[in-house]
């Protein structure tokens, strides 16, 4: 069955119809694609902290050695891991650690409850806390009052 005038040319309207659906598909999933906000950098920056916290405290129980973390310059450093088994640099040269907190890791099962708070110099009102209740693993902590 043809949905076209004979003798005319171009194309239906189902046709024009489809093409548009698959360029606003390509271009949502383009704009998605490429939303690498501050906001979703700190909270990588977050997870990411919180992974090498708990690698550290796992390390400082296995060893038997204590391990503490501290901010430094353009990063931050473990002490007491083994040399360079552990990066010291943060994803983002936005990122930065409120205050100077250092972090003790272990190596006894319950540590006393601790965080850090990271910031971003492009998102000045927003941060992110991991910490920890010295039981349970680094994480995230719920904005509270």
């Amino acid at each position: 069955m043809r949905t076209s005038v004979p003798g005319s040319s171009g194309f239906t309207l189902i046709e024009l119809l489809v093409v548009v659906a698959i360029i606003a598909l390509a271009a949502a999933g383009v704009s998605f694609a490429l939303r690498d906000t501050a906001d979703a950098q700190l909270d990588r920056e977050a997870l990411r902290l919180a992974a090498l916290l708990e690698t550290a405290r796992t390390q400082s129980r296995t060893s038997g050695v204590p391990v503490t973390w501290a901010p430094a310059d353009g990063g931050f450093h473990f002490e007491g891991v083994t040399d360079k088994s552990l990066p010291d640099q943060w994803l983002h040269a936005e990122t930065q650690v409120q205050g100077t907190p250092t972090l003790v890791l272990g190596p006894e099962p319950i540590i006393r409850p601790q965080g850090v708070t990271l910031l971003s110099t492009s998102l000045p009102n927003r941060s992110v806390r991991i910490a920890t209740d010295g039981l349970r693993p680094f994480a995230i902590a719920p904005a509270g009052p």
